[in-house]
This record gives structure tokens, C-alpha cells and sequence, in this order.
């Protein structure tokens, strides 16, 4: 999969999803973020309405720092958190996404918020490129 204007992503050859979990979450760790919340896509499809859908998993990454000083500049800036990363698999491995704060946060006009979502942002893009390196998966 190719990056997106609001979207990254990183595909890791090899990796099952279970793997890709724990390689994102420490990531995300070391950049400050943690996990608020894990929506198991295909669970709730399944239950829900029958439908089969690879497995595929969404988080709710935040850093509290960053979401404490937007939160400060706007209130209304919590429709947009927390960070939401993707990961699911797919043939020959797991595909990991990340949304781009910068794009998410480009609609709000309070001054101050570009300032947080570019620090997001580059904490994020940390985090990708950290994937895969403590478990020396191949990434594309």
C-alpha cells in the first residue's frame, strides 16, 4: 500500500499479526503514545453481521503531552483523537497504517494546533519507520 495524504503505511514482510501488534505498540511507546483503545474489525463484523474480513485491528494511539496541549487550544479538538493506526494482514504479511495528524488536524483554524499535530506527526512517522527494526522484519 502507498502513503496517502492521510494516511502512512508500511507493509512487513514475513510478520504475522500478533507480531505486528507488539512491534507497533512499542513503537508507539517509545514515542510517547499509548494504546486507549483496540477494535478487532473482523471480530465485530463478524458478530455483528456475519461478514468475513481479514484480521484487522484499529488503535487509538494518544500522547497525553500532545493531546493535553491541543485539548487546551481547542476542546472541540477530541473529535479527532485519538490517533488511529491500522494493522491487518495481508498476503504474505501485515500491513501497518498511520493516520497523518497534520491532514486530520488541517481542518481545525485554532491557532496553535498545527504546531501539536506537526510534533504528532513527526513522533508517528519515528514510530513507522522504528517498526520492524527490534524484530529485523523486512519493510516496504
Amino acid at each position: 500500500m502507498k502513503d496517502t495524504e492521510y494516511g502512512m503505511h508500511r507493509t512487513l514482510r514475513g510478520v504475522g499479526l500478533d507480531e505486528a501488534l507488539d512491534s507497533v505498540t512499542t513503537a508507539l511507546k517509545n514515542e510517547g503514545f499509548g494504546v486507549l483503545t483496540r477494535i478487532d474489525v473482523a471480530d465485530t463484523l463478524k458478530t455483528k453481521i456475519g461478514v468475513d474480513f481479514r484480521p484487522y485491528v484499529i488503535l487509538g494511539a494518544c500522547n497525553p503531552m500532545l493531546a493535553s496541549k491541543a485539548l487546551e487550544i481547542d476542546d472541540n479538538i477530541g473529535l479527532m483523537l485519538p490517533c488511529n493506526v491500522v494493522v491487518a494482514a495481508t498476503e504474505g504479511g501485515t500491513e501497518v497504517s498511520f493516520i497523518r495528524p497534520r491532514a486530520m488536524m488541517g481542518i481545525a483554524d485554532a491557532p496553535g494546533i498545527r504546531e501539536v499535530a506537526d510534533e504528532a506527526q513527526a513522533r508517528l512517522e519515528r514510530a513507522l519507520e522504528a517498526i520492524g527494526r527490534h524484530s529485523g522484519v523486512t519493510t516496504t
